[in-house]
Formats: structure tokens, sequence, C-alpha cells
């Protein structure tokens, strides 16, 4: 069986456990269907989020750190619970939604209308990702692999040093960095988009060596984390952009 690469970090701790082809393969199509599921779930914990926001209901703000902790559990979950993943990735998906709707209508309050501007331009970049790898304009080589998880994780480092350096008064936010800082966020973006292509292959090189059906819910897990990253990234670009 071929081996699996992904910069994305769910899917590439699961790759030395890798398991092998199955009575019952995973499909394209079951994926694709899996991540639909992932979608409207999502998208039904952030409508939730997302009005009681605008109602001015205190209760928003804690529904957004609960979406936000049970959504990093639930990764964790779906990880290391191999045999459970059909119940922990919708829980993941739920939880996500209710941290995206309540951050999203934070954003579309200090500037109406981000929020759609930056759910189109996610699905614009998404079909270009997808007809490049189709297209095989670009492809997941092993090189090309490798430069997108070493950028990946300097992106992580790039966060964790911001994290930790706003404690003791170093300021790395992009947006306190100018012109400087949409240099930054639009390589991010750039980045996250790339890590789709990674995504791409992994469903279909796990479809094409029949991987266990249950992998399905995996591989749309991936795909969600990357573009749920995404659009953070592309929301936080259009912020940035419209204060300079």
């Amino acid at each position: 069986m071929r081996a699996f690469k992904s910069s994305n970090p769910a899917m590439r701790a699961f790759e030395k456990t890798m398991p092998e082809a199955s009575a019952v393969p995973m499909t394209i199509q079951g994926t694709i269907n899996k991540t639909a599921i992932m979608f409207l779930l999502m998208v039904f914990t952030a409508t939730i989020t997302w009005k009681l926001t605008y109602a001015g209901n205190s209760i928003a703000t804690t529904l957004l750190f609960v979406g936000l902790f049970g959504g990093i559990a639930a990764v964790f979950a779906t990880i290391f619970l191999k045999n459970h993943r059909h119940i922990t990735v919708p829980i993941y998906a739920l939880f996500e939604g209710l941290f995206l709707g309540g951050i999203s209508a934070f954003f579309n309050q200090m500037t109406s209308g981000i929020v759609f501007q930056a759910v189109i331009l996610t699905f614009a970049v998404f079909a270009v990702m997808l007809f490049m790898y189709k297209a095989k304009i670009l492809k997941a080589s092993p090189g090309f692999i490798k430069g997108i998880v070493m950028a990946t994780g300097g992106v992580m480092l790039f966060y964790i040093i911001s994290i930790v350096g706003s404690f003791f008064g170093l300021q790395l936010n992009v947006f306190n960095m100018g012109p400087l800082g949409i240099v930054i966020q639009l390589v991010i973006v750039a980045i996250a988009a790339l890590n789709l292509i990674l995504d791409f292959h992994f469903i279909e090189t796990g479809a094409a060596n029949g991987l266990p059906k249950k992998m399905e819910w995996f591989a749309a897990f991936g795909l969600m984390v990357t573009l749920v990253w995404l659009y953070l990234e592309i929301l936080r670009l259009i912020a940035l952009l419209n204060r300079n």
C-alpha cells in the first residue's frame, strides 16, 4: 500500500497506524457525504451562537468557549478513539459550529458583511484547489508534502510564540503589524489553502487502497479541519484589509 502523508495535524497523528485494505472500503462519495453531514451540523450550531450574539444574550460567549474547548477535546477523541469516529466526528462538528457562529458574529458586528465575503472566498479557494488537484497542476509529491508540512509547522510555531509572547509584552499579532501583517496573513492563507491538496490526496489514495469504510469519517474530519482553518484565516485577512 502506498504511503500516506498529510500536513493536517489530525491526519498526521494517525499515519503510523494506517489500517490495511478492507472488504468494505471507503469511497470518495462516502467521504463527501460525511463531509456534508459535518457541514450541516456545523451550520446548525453556528446559527445558534450567531443569533444569540446578535440578540445580546450573554450565554453566547459561554457557548463560544464551550465550542472552542469542546472542539479541541473532540479532535483528540477523534484521533485516539479509532472505533468511535462515527460519534466523535459529528460531535466535533457541533462544537466547532458553536465556536464559529460566535466568532463570526463578533467579526461581522465590527464589519458588516465580512462573514459573507469570507464564506464565499473560502468556497472559491476550495473550488480552485480542487480544480488544480484534479488537473494535476498541483501534485502531492514528496517534496510538495514536505514543504507544506514544514510551512504549516512554521505557522503553528508563529501562533504559539505570539500567544506566549503576548504575556510578556511581545506584540506579534498581525493586526498590530500594518502592511507586514497583511503580507504574513496572505502567506498563512496560502499555506492553509495548499493543505487542501494534501487532504484531497489523502481521500483519493485512501479510497484507491481500499481503506476501511470507517475511515470516511476520519477523512471528512481532516478536510473539515482544514476548511475551518482556511475560513478563519480568510476572515482575519479581510478584517486586516478593512483596517488598513
